[in-house]
C-alpha cells in the first residue's frame, strides 16, 4: 500500500482552535483520500522553516513567503501549491533548483477582477467619490458643471499591460461600453489578441496612446517598477492610470509625484508597494484617486473555489501526475510525474 503522503500548511500561532477535518474541509475534498494535512504553527519563515522538513508538499496563499530558507528546509517535497494567481510569494527560483512543481489558481477569480478593474475605471473617469462628496455635503449643485467638462468613456482607448486571463475578461467588458482597446505583451501572439479585437501595440504606443492604462502584469524582475517616472511622462496629462495586479508593477513615488504634478490625471488602484499603507500615503487623501484594500478578487465564490483548486493541484502531483497550471514548467521534464493532458494539435512546427 502506498505511504499516506503529508501536506503542510502554515497555521498562524494566534489562529483560532479547530479540528483540521472542520478548518481545511475544503482541501480534504481533492486531498483526503491520499494525504494528510499537517498543520505548522508559525509566524515567520524561519518558524516555517523549521516545520517542514518531512512534508511532501505545501500549500500556501498569503502570509509567509516560502522563501529559499523554507525551500531548503524540505527534503522530500515535490509540489507547492499556491492559492492565487499571482506566485510571487514563492522564489521560483529557488524551487526551480530544487526540482519543486510550482502550481497556481489562474482561472478561478478572473470575472471578478476585471468587473472591479472596470469599476476603478468607471470610478475615476466619473469623479464617483467627489460626486458622493458632494452629495453628502449638500453641495448638489456644484456637480453637474464639474462633470460637465469630464469626457464620456464611450470612444476612448483602453491600454492592456499584459494580456492575459484577467486582461481578456476586461477588453470584452470595455468593448460593451464603446471603448477601443489596444494591449502590449511580448509573450501574447499578435494575431490572438486580433482574433479577440484587440490591438496589438508596442510598449511605447500603449503609454502614449491610452486614455486608461490598466495594468494586468505578474509581479517579477522584469515588471518591478516598469511604470515610473520615464513611463508616466510619456502618457497623455488626461490618462488614467487603473492597477489591480501587483503594487511594485508601479513606482509609487513616482506616480504620487505624477499626480501631484498633472503628468497624468488620476489613478484607480487596488494594489500597493506597502500593504497596507501607512496612513499617511498621499495617494489615500488625493481627490483624484481612488484607492481599495486589494479586494477586487473576492467574492462568494473566489476563497473557496481557489481552495479547492489548489488542493486538486496539489493532489495531482502527489499520485504522480502533471499538475494544470505549473508556474515554473522547467521542472517539469526533471521529475518523475506522468503527463496526463492530451498535447495540442493547433500549432505547427512553423507557428
Amino acid at each position: 500500500m502506498t505511504a499516506r503522503k503529508r501536506v503542510g500548511i502554515q497555521l498562524a500561532k494566534q489562529a483560532q482552535n479547530q479540528t483540521i477535518e472542520k478548518r481545511y474541509a475544503l482541501e480534504l475534498e481533492a486531498l483526503a483520500p491520499i494525504a494528510d494535512i499537517v498543520e505548522i504553527r508559525a509566524d515567520t519563515p524561519s518558524e516555517f522553516a523549521a516545520g517542514v522538513g518531512d512534508v511532501d508538499a505545501i500549500i500556501t496563499s498569503w502570509g509567509l513567503r516560502i522563501d529559499r530558507e523554507v525551500i531548503g528546509a524540505m527534503r522530500h517535497c515535490t509540489v507547492i501549491g499556491v492559492g492565487s494567481v499571482g506566485v510571487d510569494m514563492v522564489d521560483l527560483e529557488a524551487a526551480t533548483e530544487a526540482g519543486i512543481v510550482v502550481t497556481n489558481v489562474p482561472d478561478v477569480f478572473i470575472e471578478e477582477v476585471a468587473d472591479y478593474a472596470l469599476m476603478l475605471l468607471l470610478s475615476v473617469s466619473r469623479l464617483t467619490p467627489l460626486m458622493q462628496s458632494l452629495a453628502r455635503e449638500g453641495r448638489w449643485y456644484e456637480a453637474r458643471p464639474i462633470l460637465s467638462r469630464v469626457p464620456r468613456v464611450m470612444g476612448q482607448t483602453l491600454g492592456l499591460y499584459a494580456f492575459g486571463n484577467v486582461a481578456r475578461c476586461t477588453a470584452r467588458r470595455a468593448k460593451a461600453f464603446g471603448m477601443q482597446v489596444i494591449a502590449h505583451d511580448p509573450y501574447v501572439s499578435e494575431l490572438e489578441m486580433s482574433a479577440l479585437g484587440v490591438e496589438p501595440v508596442s510598449f511605447g504606443e500603449l503609454l502614449e496612446r491610452s486614455d486608461f492604462l490598466s495594468i494586468h502584469a505578474p509581479h517579477n524582475a522584469e515588471t518591478e517598477h516598469v511604470i515610473n517616472a520615464a513611463a508616466l511622462s510619456r502618457m497623455k496629462r488626461s490618462a488614467v492610470l487603473i492597477n489591480t495586479a501587483r503594487g511594485p508593477i508601479v513606482d509609487e513615488a513616482a506616480l504620487i509625484a505624477a499626480l501631484k504634478e498633472g503628468v497624468i490625471a488620476g489613478a484607480g488602484l487596488d494594489v500597493l508597494e506597502q500593504e497596507p499603507p501607512a496612513p499617511d500615503n498621499p495617494l489615500l487623501s488625493m481627490p483624484n484617486v481612488l484607492v481599495t484594500p486589494h479586494v477586487a478578487s473576492a467574492s462568494t465564490r473566489m476563497r473557496p473555489e481557489t481552495r479547492r483548486r489548489a488542493a486538486r493541484e496539489v493532489a495531482l502531483v502527489l499520485r504522480g501526475r502533471w499538475p494544470m497550471s505549473c508556474v515554473n514548467p522547467t521542472v517539469l521534464p526533471r521529475v518523475e510525474l506522468a503527463r496526463w493532458q492530451p498535447y495540442p494539435m493547433s500549432r505547427g512546427p512553423n507557428r
